[in-house]
């Protein structure tokens, strides 16, 4: 939905099953049109569009994305960001580090995100900014080598010289943010800092590369990496890294007591990656790569339990998970509190708690729709409080 300031937001679907364009469509008819009528049904809404591989072949048929455009009129729905981060299937059956394959490194995954980038061109008027959001890089763990590592920057480089041809005709804004994400290639500010350091030596000269890639932000990301919002935000300005967008979510904090790790255990999972980082007195002990392989540790080694702990699981932006469980929802506040002294920094904004499936079942006694409009009155007041959405928005349409 529009905002003040510019500003764009939406909720990514990928919160919801959709493998083939098929799939993705009927999610986008059962959920996503539920959620505008409870959240602003006399407004035009915007939809953060998650695309699979598949999905993305099967739209950009002329024929279909035509279907698509024409739905979107009748609709009163439009799209500005889509999300290029998972590949393959999202939903259902073991994702894990998986997710990060195809990496930067292959072919597949350039292919892939230049299909969206000029998929994303059929969705915008002439003059209009789009946003897709990728894997920073690769897994840390999948390369060792200067070799891939190099590839990865051409891949990269060569993506932008796309975007510069896809959005030439219609006088696009178009960019591509890559997402730190813990245990990612770069996971923190420095290390993504450092990333887009050796992108810019390995430019040659490309004027437009800092125009057309950038970072994804997000706040569940970061807050597990024991980072200040305004401090990173503020680094990634200095050295000139476009913010391409702000992911709006929030992630799990706990105290180490034998109550909490023993609660934690309700949320070990088998689809997604659960990625902890053990903090001491403010300060990173130690990184796991999977909360089960974390609780592990911390009976083998205790001395190496810490005082917090912060794990990459997304739970609602609305409502903390309680029972000792706590959130980095501080985080997206802050994180908005700096928008609304920067609104001309970054002007897509997407909320993105994918992990409806999974939650707990006391997590889960809201249905998926009502939990996403639920996000979506908390972020608006958030907005609405700093200035940056209309004082009043319409709440429980029916």
């Amino acid at each position: 939905m529009k905002l003040y300031k510019g500003l764009d937001l939406a909720y990514c679907t990928n919160v919801h099953r959709g493998n083939s364009w098929r799939e993705t469509f009927d999610s986008l008819e059962k959920y996503v049109l539920a959620v505008r009528q409870k959240v602003a049904p006399k407004d035009r809404f915007a939809i953060g569009l998650r695309l699979g591989a598949d999905a993305a072949k099967e739209l950009s048929n002329p024929e279909e994305i035509l279907r698509f455009k024409k739905w979107l009129e009748a609709k009163d729905c439009y799209v500005f960001t889509i999300n290029g981060f998972p590949y393959g299937n999202f939903h259902g059956q073991r994702v894990k580090e998986e997710v990060y394959r195809p990496d930067w490194a292959s072919q597949e995954r350039l292919s892939y995100t230049i299909l969206l980038f000029e998929i994303l061109e059929q969705l915008l008027e002439p003059g209009e900014e789009g946003s897709v959001s990728s894997l920073p890089g690769s897994f840390k763990e999948f390369h060792t080598d200067e070799t891939a590592y190099a590839k990865i920057l051409d891949n990269l480089l060569h993506c932008s010289d796309q975007i510069d041809r896809i959005k030439g005709p219609k006088n696009l804004d178009l960019h591509l943010g890559l997402e730190p994400e813990p245990l990612g290639l770069f996971e923190t500010t420095p290390e993504t800092v450092s990333f887009f350091g050796k992108l810019h030596e390995k430019s040659n000269g490309r004027e437009t590369f800092s125009h057309n890639l950038g970072v994804n932000y997000d706040c569940c990301h970061l807050a597990v990496e024991f980072e200040e919002a305004e401090e990173g935000l503020n680094l990634l300005g200095k050295e000139g890294i476009r913010l391409s967008k702000l992911h709006l979510s929030s992630a799990l904090r706990v105290k180490p007591t034998h109550q909490n790790l023993k609660a934690l255990e309700g949320f070990v999972e088998e689809v997604y990656l659960h990625q902890v980082v053990v903090g001491q007195n403010g300060r990173i002990l130690q990184r796991h790569k999977d909360l089960d392989l974390a609780l592990s540790a911390s009976e083998a080694q205790p001395e190496f339990m810490g005082d917090e702990w912060r794990i990459h699981f997304h739970v609602p932006l609305h409502s903390s998970p309680g029972n000792g469980m706590e959130d980095t929802g501080n985080q997206v506040r802050k994180t908005i509190d700096w928008l609304a002294r920067n609104p001309e920094k970054c002007k897509h904004l997407e909320m993105e708690t994918y992990t409806w499936e999974v939650l707990p079942e006391n997590l889960r006694s809201q249905d998926v729709v009502q939990q996403v409009a639920e996000e979506y009155f908390w972020t608006l007041e958030l907005l609405r409080e700093r200035g940056l959405a209309p004082p009043t928005t319409t709440q429980g349409g029916s």
